[in-house]
């Protein structure tokens, strides 16, 4: 089995200027680079799991998305000499109750299916509650929190608050699942 990185996008892989979806307005987030490339050296397997809302509300089609998408793989190959190995968005509304968005697992247990992940020696990163929500309801043992979020939510467990991605970079290195 495999231990898997698994990432949010918006405010974690690039900044989160609301509804990001043209390519001048994607900017990485400071430290990317790096940590991908320490996960890539520790054979972790590097997946995006992303709601993405504004394909139902019209904001952009999934072919934005997936030009999106392309040039941030490419930009990634470009600095690193490898990419995210999948990506997998959510493209409904809150209201619609769908299995795949976030804080719900649908998008997480469709990359298990695809690939062989050991959930107990993976982490996910995210800068928004749902995202950890979502990690532990999959089970998976590593949450860590992005940026000014507060964990007001007493049920959720083993969130490791971190406020650059420098700082996880630093975790990383050492980290034991």
């Amino acid at each position: 089995m495999q231990k898997c990185a698994f990432f949010d996008r918006d405010g974690v892989i690039n900044q989160d200027n609301g509804y990001v979806y043209k390519i001048e307005d994607f900017i990485f987030c400071d430290g990317l680079f790096p940590l991908l490339k320490t996960l890539k050296a520790q054979d972790y397997l590097l997946l995006v799991i992303t709601n993405q809302s504004g394909i139902a509300r019209g904001y952009y089609s999934e072919s934005d998305l997936n030009a999106l998408h392309q040039y941030m793989q490419d930009c990634i190959y470009t600095q690193c000499g490898f990419t995210f190995d999948r990506i997998y968005h959510c493209p409904h509304l809150p209201s619609q109750n769908c299995d795949c968005r976030k804080p719900k697992t649908g998008m997480i247990e469709s990359a298990c299916k695809d690939f062989n992940i050991d959930l107990t020696q993976s982490f996910f990163v995210g800068d928004k509650i749902t995202d950890m929500q979502c990690a532990q309801n999959a089970h998976i043992n590593g949450r860590f929190l992005l940026g000014d979020a507060q964990v007001s939510d007493n049920s959720l467990k083993n969130v490791q608050k971190i406020t650059t991605l420098h700082q996880l970079h630093s975790i990383i290195k050492n980290i034991t699942l």
